[in-house]
C-alpha cells in the first residue's frame, strides 16, 4: 500500500506552489522519510511553514493544557507555527504567502484525539482565508469497521470533541476532513489524497508501516486499541497509566487491591479481553511514586474486543469497589472550565450518572446503538476504501 503523503509526491501535482504542512514527529513514509523533508527536497516545491499540533512538531511536551511556543526550523529556515498555543487554529498571517496547505498527522482512531481537530480548524481557517487544503490520508490504526460508544451530543462541545461522533469511529483522517467539511460546513477547498492499498479491515500492523508514536502517552499499538475505552480515565482522579511505560493499559488507584479487582473484572466475562493483576507506580501525572493497585488489560482477540464497553465496566467496577474514594476530575480541562472533564470526554453527562447509579454494563452500551445507528449510516457517504 501507499499513504496519500506517498501518492502526492508522486504525482508532482505541487510542482510550484509555495506550501505550508501541518505534521510531527509520526508523518514519515514507508522508508521513514518525513513528510517535512520529503517537501523540502522535492523539485519545484517550496517549504513556506510548519506547524505542529498539541505536544508540538516535535512532540516533546507530554501533558494536556501544555502549550508549545512558536519556532523557527533553523535546518529549512522557515517558521514553526503551534496549534497548542495561544491559537488552535493558524492565522491569516501564518497563511500568507502559502498557495497550499497539506495535511498529513496520524489519527488513532477515537473522537477525543485533538490531532483531527487541529485538522477541522485549519479547514476552517484555510476557507476564510482561501488558501486550498491537501489532507494526505493514513490508516486508522485500530480498523475502518467498527464504530462504538456515545456519541457527542450539543452542550459538550470540547476540544476534545467538537463534533456529534461517536467515541470510536472507524474512519480515516482523509474520510473525516470530508465529513467535517461537509456536514459541519467548515468551508475548505479541500483535497484528499487517498492512500492506495489500505483495505477497511486492516489493523496498523497488517499494512508493512513503521510505527512511530502519534503522541507521547500512545507509545504502542497495544495502546491505540484500548485508548477508546481507557482515555475515559483522564475524567476521573485514577491513574490511567500516565507516568508508566504502558499508559492506557494498567489503570488503578493507592487503594485497590489488585487482586481482587482484576477477578471482579474477570468474571464480568468479556471478549477478547483479559485483565491481570498489576501494581504500578507512576512517575508523574496522578499518584506520582505511589504504588496503584489495578490491573493490565491484555487485549486477546482484537476482533472481539469492545474498548468502549470495557471501559465503562472499569469505571463501573471501580465505583463498586471503592465508592467512597472514587472521584471524578474536577474541571478545567482541556480549555473547558466549567464542565466536568469526564462529561467532555463520554460526550454528555450520561455514562457519569450511570456509573454513579450502578446501571448494568449491558443497559449502559445498550443507551448507545441509537447514535451508532445513525453514525453508521451518516459515514456511508464520506468512506473512501
Amino acid at each position: 500500500m501507499r499513504l496519500g503523503s506517498e501518492v502526492l509526491l508522486a504525482s508532482r501535482r505541487l510542482h510550484g506552489r509555495r506550501v505550508g504542512v501541518v505534521a510531527n514527529p509520526a508523518s514519515i513514509d514507508h522508508g521513514f522519510g518525513h513528510i517535512v523533508d520529503r517537501l523540502a527536497a522535492a523539485e519545484g516545491v517550496t517549504l513556506g511553514a510548519i506547524f505542529g499540533p498539541q505536544h508540538g512538531f516535535h512532540s516533546n511536551l507530554q501533558d494536556n493544557m501544555i502549550e508549545t511556543p512558536h519556532a523557527s526550523d533553523g535546518r529549512r529556515q522557515v517558521p514553526v507555527y503551534s496549534l497548542y498555543s495561544e491559537t488552535r487554529e493558524p492565522t491569516a498571517q501564518m497563511l500568507s504567502g502559502l498557495d497550499a496547505l497539506v495535511i498529513d498527522l496520524q489519527d488513532i482512531g477515537a473522537r477525543i484525539y485533538t490531532f483531527i481537530y487541529t485538522m477541522a480548524n485549519c479547514l476552517s481557517a484555510a476557507g476564510r482565508h482561501g488558501v486550498p487544503v491537501i489532507v494526505c490520508d493514513r490508516p486508522n490504526p485500530i480498523g475502518g469497521i467498527e464504530v462504538e460508544g456515545p456519541m457527542l451530543e450539543p452542550g459538550f462541545q470540547s476540544f476534545v470533541g467538537q463534533y456529534p461522533i461517536p467515541m470510536r469511529h472507524g474512519l480515516t483522517v482523509g474520510e473525516l476532513a470530508q465529513l467535517f467539511n461537509d456536514r459541519f460546513h467548515l468551508g475548505a477547498t479541500l483535497e484528499v489524497v487517498q492512500m492506495d492499498g489500505w483495505r477497511r479491515e486492516q489493523y496498523w500492523d497488517d499494512t508493512g508501516l513503521p510505527w512511530v508514536m502519534p503522541s507521547p502517552n500512545i507509545p504502542t499499538l497495544d495502546t491505540a486499541i484500548v485508548y477508546p475505552g481507557t482515555v475515559l480515565f483522564e475524567g476521573t482522579m485514577l491513574s490511567e497509566g500516565r507516568g508508566t511505560t504502558r499508559p492506557f493499559e494498567l489503570v488503578g488507584a493507592p487503594w485497590i487491591d489488585a487482586d481482587v479487582f482484576a477477578d471482579r473484572m474477570s468474571r464480568q466475562g468479556l471478549r477478547g479481553v483479559r485483565f491481570r493483576p498489576a501494581t504500578f507506580e507512576p512517575t508523574f501525572q496522578k499518584h506520582a511514586r505511589t504504588p496503584c493497585g489495578g490491573c493490565q488489560i491484555h487485549v486477546t482477540d482484537r476482533r472481539a474486543f469492545a474498548p468502549v464497553a470495557v471501559g465503562a465496566a472499569l469505571l463501573r467496577e471501580f465505583h463498586a469497589t471503592a465508592p467512597a474514594q472514587f472521584a471524578w476530575r474536577q474541571p478545567p480541562y482541556e480549555y473547558e472550565h466549567d464542565k466536568m472533564p469526564i462529561d467532555i470526554l463520554a460526550g454528555s453527562s450520561a455514562l457519569r450518572e450511570q456509573v454513579e447509579s450502578q446501571t448494568p454494563l449491558d443497559e449502559i452500551v445498550g443507551s448507545w446503538k441509537a447514535g451508532e445507528d445513525r453514525f453508521r449510516e451518516l459515514r456511508t457517504r464520506f468512506l473512501l476504501y
